[in-house]
């Protein structure tokens, strides 16, 4: 691995691309604490997170407009009572017209109020389960999430923490690209290894700068390439 830049170096050039630190700063988003985050039903969440799924390689404003029927089809996303579904009421919803007609993804519903009902009968709940995730392992809750849900590996686990104002950063291509170019990573980015040195990355630059994983990585974002933030 080479030298790490500093940050502030960093700021400084996205800073110069954007037209100032005014403007760089307001393309930043706000972070929750812990206990907004703890504050969170794990339906939300379950809400949420089944969104992020099904805006993972499709127009996210359709699904936008079509989540209203979604709330209607799955209970407000209440994970005991979609546990109750039948593979022939799933089947009914992921062939409905006013849905998204995509068997996986519907199923990955059923999946994760499944992985959502078990972590809350172990933890409380899921709420409070991510509240408590310290934000230097943030690697270890997407982890957790690929493992034990459904269709939330790759970027679509850390988009949904990101939606609901947990801190993280995100693996854009922008980002990757940076980090491979200045060679900061030996490993593939979906490896524990390569996840491992990008989270140690992103320590070092928390620590000198203080500012959120989320900015940093926004902001790094804006540094180079095509600023896909």
């Amino acid at each position: 691995m080479s030298q790490l830049e500093s940050f502030s170096s960093i700021y400084q050039r996205a800073s110069d691309r954007k037209g100032g630190s005014s403007e760089l700063e307001s393309l930043l988003s706000v972070s929750l604490s812990a206990d907004e985050i703890g504050q969170y039903r794990d339906a939300e969440l379950l809400s949420e997170m089944s969104k992020k799924v099904f805006q993972s390689g499709f127009v996210w404003r359709i699904v936008e407009n079509k989540w209203p029927a979604y709330e209607a089809a799955f209970f407000n996303f209440e994970a005991h009572k979609i546990l109750m579904l039948s593979p022939e009421q799933l089947h009914q919803r992921a062939t409905d017209p006013n849905l998204i007609r995509h068997m996986k993804k519907t199923m990955a519903i059923y999946d994760n109020a499944m992985m959502t009902h078990d972590i809350a009968k172990e933890r409380g709940s899921l709420a409070e389960y991510i509240a408590n995730w310290p934000s230097e392992e943030i690697t270890g809750l997407w982890s957790v999430l690929k493992r034990r849900g459904t269709r939330l590996g790759g970027n679509t686990g850390p988009y949904f923490l990101r939606a609901i104002g947990k801190d993280t950063f995100l693996l854009t291509g922008d980002v990757q690209g940076y980090l491979k170019a200045h060679n900061l990573v030996d490993f593939g980015f979906s490896s524990k290894s390569g996840l491992n040195q990008v989270q140690a990355v992103f320590n070092q630059w928390q620590q000198e700068s203080g500012r959120s994983l989320a900015d940093i990585s926004r902001i790094l974002a804006c540094s180079v390439g095509d600023n896909r933030i």
